[in-house]
C-alpha cells in the first residue's frame, strides 16, 4: 500500500492541475478498482450498488443510470428521454450552447421537444411564460459562473416547468440538486472519480419512448451494454471520505478567493466552488502547470482548485503559487 501511495504522491509531483477534472489522481481511485464484469461478477456488483446508492442520496433521487461515456453523453440520454414540449434553456456559455445544440438535434430526430427558447441568465427574473421543461448549467465552467440551483428551481416554480441540470461542475460541490427533476454528470470533476462514467439521475420515469439503442434510458438501467466498470470502482473509495477531498477544493477557492480578491468577475453569491474567473490573464511559472483554456472567449482567466484534492485536510491552497498575473 506504501508503495501505491509514494507512485502515485509521485505522479501528483509531476503536474499542478489548474483544470476543472479529472482532479489530481487519488489513492482511493486506484484502492478499488480490480479485474471485474458486469454480468455474474456479484463482488463487483456489490460495489456498483454501493457507489450508485451513495450517488443517490447525493441528490436524493430515486433511480440512476450509469453508462460508459463522458458527461456530454449523459446530457444527450437526458435529453432525448425526459425533455418534451415547450422548453427554455439558459444561456450561460458554451455549455448551455451544448445543450442547445444537442436539444434542436432532439427536437429534429425525434420530434418530442416542439419549441425551445434560449435565453441569458441575466434575465432570469423577467422571465414569465409557461414552459413544460427549464434546463440549465448552474456551474458553468467556460466562464466561472454559478447560478445557484435555488435560483433555478424558482425560475421552475414560475414556469409551471420540471427542472433538467447539467450538474457536471456542480456535482457534488454545490447544494440543492435535489430540486432538479432529472440531472447529468460524470465519474470527474466534483465526484473526483477517473474519467469514463456518466450517470443520469431521476424521479419520474422517461416521458420519451427513444428508438434508438445507445441513447435509449432503459438500455443502460437494464445493463444491455458494457457498463464503466472501472470507473466505478474508482468512486467507490472516494465516496467514503468524500468530505476531505471537498474540503481540498473548497480550501483552494478560500485561498484563490483571497489572494485575487480584487480581479474578481463576479459577486460572492455566484462564485462556484469548483473554478473562478478572474479579469487579468494567468500564466504558469514552470511546465509542470497546467492551465484550463477556456473555450469561451473571455478576457480574463478561469482558473479551477481541483489540483490540491489528493492532499484532503492537509490542503493549503499553495499551488497557488506556481501560477501568475501576467503583467
Amino acid at each position: 500500500m506504501k508503495t501505491v501511495k509514494n507512485f502515485i504522491n509521485n505522479k501528483n509531483l509531476k503536474k499542478r492541475l489548474f483544470t476543472p477534472g479529472p482532479a489530481s489522481l487519488l489513492y482511493e481511485n486506484i484502492s478499488s478498482i480490480e479485474p471485474c464484469f458486469g454480468r455474474g461478477d456479484y463482488q463487483y456488483q456489490k460495489v456498483e450498488d454501493n457507489v450508485l446508492n451513495r450517488l443517490k442520496r447525493f441528490t436524493n433521487h430515486k433511480n440512476i443510470a450509469r453508462m460508459q461515456g463522458s458527461a456530454s453523453f449523459a446530457l444527450e440520454v437526458m435529453i432525448n428521454n425526459f425533455i418534451y414540449g415547450k422548453v427554455l434553456i439558459i444561456k450561460t456559455g458554451i455549455y448551455s450552447d451544448r445543450l442547445l445544440s444537442m436539444s434542436t438535434a432532439s427536437k429534429v430526430n425525434f420530434k418530442k421537444i416542439k419549441k425551445i427558447d434560449y435565453i441569458d441568465y441575466k434575465n432570469i427574473s423577467e422571465i414569465s411564460r409557461s414552459y413544460d421543461w427549464v434546463m440549465g448549467c448552474p456551474v458553468e465552467t467556460s466562464i466561472g459562473l454559478k447560478i445557484p440551483i435555488s435560483k433555478l428551481n424558482k425560475l421552475k416554480k414560475r414556469c409551471k416547468a420540471k427542472l433538467a441540470l447539467d450538474a457536471t461542475a456542480s456535482i457534488g460541490l454545490e447544494k440543492d440538486h435535489y430540486l432538479a427533476d432529472v440531472l447529468g454528470y460524470s465519474s470527474c470533476k466534483g465526484l473526483f472519480g477517473l474519467t469514463g462514467g456518466a450517470f443520469v439521475a431521476f424521479n419520474s420515469s422517461p416521458n420519451n419512448m427513444i428508438n434508438q439503442f445507445n441513447l435509449n434510458i432503459y438500455n443502460h438501467l437494464e445493463k444491455k451494454m458494457t457498463g464503466p466498470y472501472h470507473a466505478i470502482c474508482s468512486l467507490n473509495d472516494v465516496l467514503k471520505s468524500y468530505s476531505d477531498f471537498k474540503y481540498a477544493v473548497v480550501a483552494n477557492k478560500k485561498f484563490f478567493l483571497k489572494k485575487m480578491q480584487h480581479y474578481l468577475s463576479y459577486s460572492i453569491s455566484e462564485q462556484p466552488n469548483l473554478c473562478t474567473l478572474i479579469n487579468k490573464k494567468i500564466i504558469k511559472k514552470d511546465k509542470k502547470t497546467i492551465l484550463y483554456e477556456s473555450r469561451a472567449d473571455i478576457s480574463g482567466s478561469v482558473v479551477c482548485h481541483l489540483g490540491e484534492v489528493h492532499l484532503k485536510r492537509k490542503a493549503k491552497g499553495k499551488i497557488i503559487n506556481s501560477i501568475k498575473i501576467k503583467e
